[in-house]
């Protein structure tokens, strides 16, 4: 199977697949409708599947792209090299408040897309969501399995502390699927878009979102225990009970609110101990 698409060459580490089929480059820039005006910043261009055509619609365009060499060659692009705002780095180390703040338009918010690497997908979302407040929107190609997960509700095999995550920042909206033929070379598995519109105001009351983070993540970290197990560090097994929770269910079976109301009871603990 050649990795080589428009005479370069797919690198393994940065997890490239690049998207070639029009009928679905059509289907994702039709859903992402950009205008202009808009702040819009692309993660990965690549060899320019989106880029191309939102450049078409648009006058301006922010990617964030690593490979220097695709770098080069979306620079001295004939048609729209003097459209974009080239950033040559690690989407996962980048501060995307500043970058809006320094974008023609710093007022209006960011709306980001991009046929991500599928070896950075779920780092990658996890930063962004730190920045949920700077975007209205964003659109992604991911693994159709990441996609699921994101989407998933309590009881789903794909539920998870991704799902919950992702839900308190974001509305989550499955837009279509994309097969391994889309893309050269074709990964092994099926693809999806995904939008992911985040919360003007969060669905749950928090008091502390890293507290939030963390018992998500001790909770499924050992999903098959019951959260008197999985979280026995944190909370109490009566503690549970007192708030309305089985302690002999499991993680995958705990709603977004009931995860929250177990961070704010941990929150709680920790400012009076702190007293």
């Amino acid at each position: 199977m050649s990795k080589t698409h428009l005479g370069h060459t797919a690198r393994k580490r940065f997890g490239q697949n690049f998207l070639h089929d029009d009928y679905v480059i059509e289907q994702i820039v039709n859903a992402i409708n950009p205008q202009n005006g808009e702040n819009l910043l692309e993660i990965g261009p690549g060899l320019g599947a989106l880029t191309d055509p939102v450049c078409e619609r648009v006058n301006a365009l922010t990617v964030v792209e690593l490979d220097r060499d695709l770098a080069k060659r979306l620079n001295e692009h004939p048609f729209h090299g003097d459209k974009l705002n080239i950033i040559e780095q690690d989407a996962l180390t980048l501060d995307f408040a500043t970058v809006k703040d320094n974008l023609p338009n710093p007022d209006k918010p960011l709306r980001v897309f991009g046929n991500l690497p599928y070896n950075i997908s779920t780092p990658l979302m996890f930063h962004l969501f730190d920045y949920a407040s700077s975007i209205s929107d964003m659109h992604f190609m991911l693994q159709k399995e990441v996609v699921n997960r994101l989407a998933a509700g309590p009881g789903s095999k794909s539920y998870g502390r991704l799902s919950v995550m992702a839900q308190y920042y974001c509305a989550v909206m499955p837009v279509l699927t994309v097969p391994p033929g889309a893309f050269k070379p074709a990964p092994k598995v099926d693809s999806a878009v995904v939008r992911l519109i985040p919360h003007a105001t969060p669905p749950v009351d928090v008091e502390s979102v890293c507290t939030l983070e963390r018992v998500c993540a001790q909770a499924f970290n050992q999903r098959r225990k019951t959260i008197r197990n999985s979280l026995k560090d944190c909370i109490e097994e009566q503690a549970l009970a007192d708030l309305g929770l089985n302690p002999g269910a499991r993680a995958e079976t705990l709603s977004l609110q009931d995860f929250a109301t177990i961070a704010n009871y941990v929150s709680q603990q920790q400012e009076a101990i702190s007293l």
